[in-house]
């Protein structure tokens, strides 16, 4: 059978994701920590579209995760034709005073695990000569954010993977996309608080996705927002964006 794995699949972004590629017909692997909330998906969108959700549970903050969702879909001959890496959650505040545990489970979250995926199912797409990632990365990408130092770290990271990824395997029939998306109204926010001003929907940054996927695309922009922070490394020195994100931050988190 194959399939599309959506990591933090039980709401926001990830939900979102599962809704629109059910109902074009897809077979689905949800994967997140809340199963209650992905069993419900799973009744919704097994009744409403006619195809297979496939439910695991997993926290991708603990080491052997990935491996645990990549054996269950072995053991269930799926192959995932597309690999969206949704999961992540961000830490903010003096580095030094946030807990250290805390933001290992973020870079645990937001590159480990989403390597480790992409490592087994490239794999797996290798094999059959097609597939696609789509890596959620941000805004934050490109450009460091003081207070936030560690999530857009990561991120930064998720971008140069994917673009480094994208050149290795274009001649493959393997494609990858990083989707850099402005402050989206989702649970994101529930531990750090929210954020001032408008925030983009989940379903923004579905279409703009989908929209990214049919031009074949490597990375794409979700919102003013984010489309600003990717023209400043263009025109402004380190110093003088680090400046301004920073005063952002500041304002931003209250601190």
């Amino acid at each position: 059978m194959n399939a599309v794995l959506i990591t933090g699949a039980s709401s926001g972004i990830g939900e979102c994701f599962a809704k629109r590629c059910a109902s074009q017909g897809k077979n689905l692997v949800v994967v997140a920590r809340n199963e209650e909330k992905l069993f419900q998906l799973k009744k919704e969108l097994e009744e409403k579209n006619k195809i297979t959700v496939t439910v695991i549970k997993a926290d991708l903050s603990n080491a052997n995760a990935a491996e645990e969702v990549f054996r269950t879909t072995q053991s269930n001959n799926i192959f995932v034709e597309m690999l969206i890496n949704n999961a992540g959650f961000s830490t903010k505040g003096l580095f030094h005073k946030d807990d250290f545990e805390t933001m290992e489970n973020e870079m645990n979250v937001n590159m480990l695990a989403l390597t480790k995926l992409s490592y087994f199912y490239v794999n797996e797409m290798v094999e059959k000569k097609k597939g696609m990632v789509i890596n959620i990365a941000s805004a934050v990408s490109f450009n460091p954010l003081p207070y936030g130092a560690v999530y857009s770290a990561t991120k930064s990271y998720v971008l140069a993977l994917t673009e480094a990824l994208y050149y290795e395997y274009k001649d493959m029939g393997i494609k990858f996309l990083a989707v850099c998306p402005g402050a989206t109204d989702t649970h994101f926010f529930d531990k750090i608080g929210r954020m001032k001003g408008e925030l983009r929907k989940p379903e923004d940054v579905v279409n703009t996705t989908w929209r990214a996927v049919a031009k074949k695309k490597i990375v794409v922009c979700d919102g003013v927002m984010s489309k600003l922070q990717s023209f400043m490394p263009k025109i402004l020195s380190m110093k003088k964006r680090v400046a301004i994100t920073g005063r952002v931050g500041k304002n931003t988190w209250g601190i």
